[in-house]
């Protein structure tokens, strides 16, 4: 009796060794939910998939995506699904500056990812001309806009900071446009990100009302606005280059620097100012990432370096506004920027006024 008790304390103690010896094999990964999708709104505890990643919501979302905002949990890997990435068996050709492609063409990018061309256009940067071009997935599970960088303004607090707005003025617009300018809300803390996105978002919004104008209200403006001078004239007309967009984009020169800096022929094509939400919102990062105006620097970098509310309405309408030009419209812009960063869970800093 003692030797079989033996024996089979035995068979259990190699079983046991085997088991801590050899290598474990691989448990299988967990099954891909649905691929995210930027237009599905998603609601606590509900699951999607991307970037080969289950995740799932805490709360209310749509249109961030997973792994770029915090209402995301990361769920571990996943195997056999759509997740939202370009994998696949993608087969296409590498994009070349300046060729020429028509609607339907599928190139793959620099930075690996695939687009194809939803208009015709002279070989466009994928990631700064997003009219021409969309995100392309190989996986099978659609296309996937790109991902709004973490932006820190969720779709939820922008539609209460504009309860009235016009539906032109999209959010999955304006976080199209941010791949234009990628340091914008994305420079220094998280409190300056947030400064810096309420301090667009209070300006663009006092210029439009709320963003509610896309055009200017006074007809009898539009034909002064071509620069005859210029030796590019004005080739869409004496009238066709009027505000347009959240910062009221006007001058024929105006739109001639825009649409260089973006890859988009906006002297040709003001209107897409005006009917493009995407194109919209770049042409106002532009100005805010670029211009000076009547200022001393651009709107972005008075916010990221410190200087405060106060410059960036001196480079948007500082010569007719500050010091003591219009305080009543100053204190409209300053309001609105107080309540957004409160609605962004931050401070507004120093210097609100100019």
């Amino acid at each position: 009796m003692r030797q079989r008790v033996l024996a089979l304390f035995t068979v259990v103690a190699s079983a046991l060794a085997l088991t801590v010896l050899l290598p474990a094999s691989s448990a299988s990964a967990a099954a891909c939910a649905a691929g995210w999708n930027a237009s599905a709104v998603y609601v606590g505890g509900n699951s999607a998939s991307y970037n080969g990643r289950n995740w799932q919501a805490k709360w209310w979302t749509q249109g961030e995506a997973p792994g770029t905002s915090d209402v995301w949990s990361d769920q571990g890997a996943c195997d056999g699904g759509t997740g939202g990435g370009n994998g696949g068996s993608c087969n296409h050709p590498a994009w070349v500056a300046g060729k020429w492609y028509v609607a339907g063409d599928i190139v793959k990018y620099t930075d690996g990812k695939y687009y194809r061309a939803e208009h015709d256009n002279p070989g466009y940067d994928p990631v700064i001309s997003t009219w021409y071009w969309e995100p392309y997935s190989c996986s099978g599970g659609g296309d996937n806009p790109p991902p709004s960088g973490g932006f820190v303004v969720s779709e939820s607090q922008f539609n209460q900071m504009f309860p009235n707005r016009n539906s032109f003025y999209t959010y999955r617009g304006l976080t199209a446009a941010l791949s234009a300018y990628p340091g914008f809300a994305n420079t220094g803390s998280d409190t300056v990100k947030r400064q810096e996105a309420a301090a667009f978002l209070a300006n663009v919004g006092h210029e439009t009302g709320g963003l509610v104008h896309i055009v200017e209200q006074n007809t009898a403006n539009y034909p002064h606005y071509c620069d005859a001078n210029q030796p590019f004239g004005c080739p869409a007309g004496q009238a066709a280059y009027y505000g347009r967009g959240p910062i009221q984009l006007s001058w024929n020169y105006n739109y001639k620097a825009a649409g260089d800096a973006l890859g988009i022929d906006l002297l040709r094509n003001p209107n897409l100012v005006q009917t493009d939400a995407a194109v919209s919102w770049k042409t106002a990062l532009w100005y805010w990432n670029t211009q000076r105006g009547p200022g001393t620097m651009t709107p972005h970098d008075a916010m990221v370096n410190g200087r405060g509310f106060g410059e960036t309405i001196r480079s948007i309408n500082g010569s007719l506004e500050c010091n003591g030009g219009n305080p009543g419209q100053v204190q409209s812009r300053i309001n609105s920027y107080q309540r957004f960063v409160q609605i962004l869970g931050t401070t507004p800093g120093s210097n609100l006024s100019c």
